[in-house]
């Protein structure tokens, strides 16, 4: 009997490719580059399953294809606003994802970004490249403390959750959390968090909004330009979760004439791209999408998917089935 074709649509770690390889026929993107649309359509045809990423657009222009083969697409990472669900449950086409293995690195990540801002890390490295510092002095760089400040989180599922504990417990900071329903009364006593219902009542007391909602149209530009205007002057927007969340031309906006003091962002509204009135503000952290990864958590990612991939094949239902 023949393998299952599988496509990986990027460059995955070598364990996981060579775990892959022992059971499937699989394809790599020897580019590593992400597929054109009419690559993914094509792969529809060929292939009994595709494995995409976040940063390709799965839309119903491409799942829609006359003869298509595709059964399965095996969604390398937590979010899957980037897949067109609803063709997909039309079409019967199973989606699987990979939920658990992200959230510390992702929650890590949450606080890197806090601190950073806050201290005005990036641009201390970037003087010092530069070969600009010229020494110690009382007023150089200062930045914000953030043990014992109020940390809002909008979004508290598992990443959210794992960011209040390592702030509650780390950093001693009040957190308060706006979530369309609110978490069990032991999460509330481990995370020290607190319900707030209302998200604007949120931003308004927080020193730091850090953002662990899924992306999108019921989200899109959840934090719009009313919403930054809402914000303390001084006060910090963070976000790891997905870029459309945040109105980034609000945001740039208010950063430019500091209306809030700074932004740490590893998500963008059209990734790779980011504004460049974006990159030449200096209130600003700016990663590449880096919430995942660690040589650890990627390939567990990968075997997640390999884990979902073996129990279709088998007859089974995939563990982490979303549609």
């Amino acid at each position: 009997m023949d393998r299952p074709k599988i496509l990986l649509t990027r460059r995955w770690p070598k364990s996981v490719e060579k775990h892959l390889t022992e059971r499937y026929d699989v394809t790599f993107n020897e580019t590593d580059k992400p597929l054109e649309t009419s690559e993914l359509r094509d792969a529809m045809l060929h292939f009994d399953a595709v494995c995409p990423t976040v940063s390709d657009r799965v839309g119903g222009d491409i799942l829609n294809v006359i003869g298509r083969r595709a059964k399965i697409l095996g969604n390398y990472g937590v979010g899957f606003n980037h897949i067109d669900v609803e063709t997909c449950k039309k079409l019967g086409i199973v989606v699987t994802n990979t939920p658990d293995v992200l959230t510390d690195c992702t929650a890590d990540l949450a606080l890197t970004l806090m601190l950073m801002i806050a201290r005005r890390a990036g641009e201390g490295e970037r003087q010092l490249r530069a070969r600009s510092w010229n020494g110690w002095r009382p007023t150089h760089l200062l930045g914000t403390k953030v043990t014992g400040k109020t940390l809002g989180l909008v979004g508290f599922g598992r990443i959210g959750q794992a960011t209040a504990a390592r702030a509650h417990h780390g950093f001693g900071m009040r957190i308060v959390y706006y979530s369309r329903h609110r978490a069990a009364p032991e999460v509330e006593q481990t995370t020290g968090a607190t319900h707030c219902p209302d998200l604007d009542d949120l931003i308004r007391q927080s020193d730091f909004i850090s953002l662990h909602c899924p992306g999108g149209p019921e989200t899109r530009h959840l934090i719009n330009e009313e919403r930054i205007a809402k914000m303390k002057p001084g006060a910090f927007l963070i976000n790891t979760a997905r870029g459309e969340v945040v109105d980034e031309t609000a945001l740039v906006d208010a950063l430019k004439h500091n209306r809030i003091a700074g932004a740490g962002l590893d998500v963008y509204e059209r990734e790779p791209d980011v504004p460049n009135a974006m990159i030449a503000l200096n209130n600003v952290v700016l990663l590449p999408h880096l919430g995942s990864a660690t040589t650890e958590t990627r390939v567990e990612m990968g075997m997640r998917v390999a884990r979902n991939l073996d129990a279709y094949f088998d007859g089974k239902e995939p563990p982490d089935r979303v549609v």
